[in-house]
């Protein structure tokens, strides 16, 4: 029986990802202040799918400096919790590959407030972007520059900017690619050789950084 050759990573269900919370010094009651989820069809974000809200926090959120100056108490008060949001990011997430840029840190955060999301794995483009660029730095805005896309993520995410969550997860959808060509310039490579390696739903909040 001749046996099929693995499918190349454009072909899996991805969904590239980012939300903004109110910092990790707040421990287990870090509140999810915004959220983005934008699918990839063959390999390239699909803005006109994409699914972005801010989340109201059920509580007041001190003014942080890395907290964007449009995420204030006022706005988030008229926005659905994440209870409210559970059963879309259930249809949009679970069974699928969930991408971004340290994905674990926002992946502990989600799966902290919706526990029942089942990725079918998480795909992080840091440590591509360690192999692929040697020098420089590899902050998602500075990827964005080094390849050129900026332009292209501000047609995609219009009205959005760096370190807002639909910004950033359309960013990331388009950095995938252009990580893979670089790293594999002569062949397409597969969802296993891009993937993090262990299962998103195999992860639990508590786990130590560095496990996926």
């Amino acid at each position: 029986m001749t046996q099929m050759a693995p499918a190349p990573w454009h072909n899996a269900p991805i969904v590239a990802f980012d939300l903004e919370g109110s910092g990790a010094q707040d421990r287990d009651r870090e509140a999810i202040l915004e959220l983005a989820a934008v699918p990839l069809v063959d390999g390239q974000p699909a803005p006109d799918q994409a699914f972005s809200t801010l989340v109201n926090p059920g509580r007041p959120i001190p003014r942080r400096p890395w907290i964007s100056p449009g995420l204030t108490d006022d706005r988030l008060a008229d926005a659905p919790t994440m209870s409210d949001l559970g059963p879309t990011l259930v249809e949009r997430i679970n069974g699928r590959w969930l991408l971004g840029h340290n994905v674990n840190v926002d992946w502990r955060l989600l799966r902290h407030h919706l526990p029942h999301l089942e990725p079918a794995g998480l795909i992080d483009t840091l440590p591509l972007a360690r192999q692929a660029i040697r020098d420089g730095r590899r902050s998602l805005t500075d990827l964005i520059s080094h390849f050129g896309l900026s332009e292209l993520v501000n047609a995609a995410a219009p009205g959005s900017k760096p370190h807002r969550a639909l910004w950033d997860a359309v960013a990331v959808g388009y950095l995938l690619r252009s990580l893979t060509a670089e790293l594999w310039p002569d062949q397409i490579p597969t969802l296993d050789t891009v993937r993090s390696p262990v299962p998103a739903r195999a992860a639990r909040v508590d786990e130590q950084p560095g496990l996926f």
